[in-house]
């Protein structure tokens, strides 16, 4: 069973209404949409660094590619091995940003989905 944590602003809004809906539930474990999609999936969640990183090791990847110093499946090896470690590390990377930007984790629920998890995080 999926876990989620559950992250809220350092300045919550005061309305319990409003506060709830500011949370921001992120789902623990390997992302198939960050794994194929690296690069747009850092663009949405705006993930400005990693963006850099990611465009950066591409550029390193390719300049490799080009002075043929070796075998061009080593370097497709090595962009798959990219594409599986966003995918591996995507929720933490968005756990990151977050605290970055002076969130904090409120606590962690087990559930099937996100709805299932937000009913059991307010029920507790």
């Amino acid at each position: 069973m999926p876990t989620f944590t559950v992250h809220e602003r350092a300045n919550p809004p005061a309305d319990r209404i409003d506060r709830a809906e500011s949370l921001v539930f992120i789902k623990d474990g390997f992302s198939w949409v960050a794994a194929l999609f690296a690069p747009f999936w850092l663009l949405v969640h705006r993930l400005w660094w990693p963006l850099l990183g990611y465009v950066v090791l591409s550029g390193v990847f390719e300049l490799v590619r080009q002075g043929n110093s070796l075998d061009p499946r080593w370097i497709s090896l090595a962009g798959a091995g990219l594409h599986l470690l966003i995918g591996f590390e995507a929720d933490t990377v968005r756990r990151w940003a977050l605290y970055r930007r002076g969130w904090h984790m409120l606590a962690s629920v087990t559930a099937m989905n996100i709805a299932e998890g937000a009913r059991r995080f307010f029920e507790a």
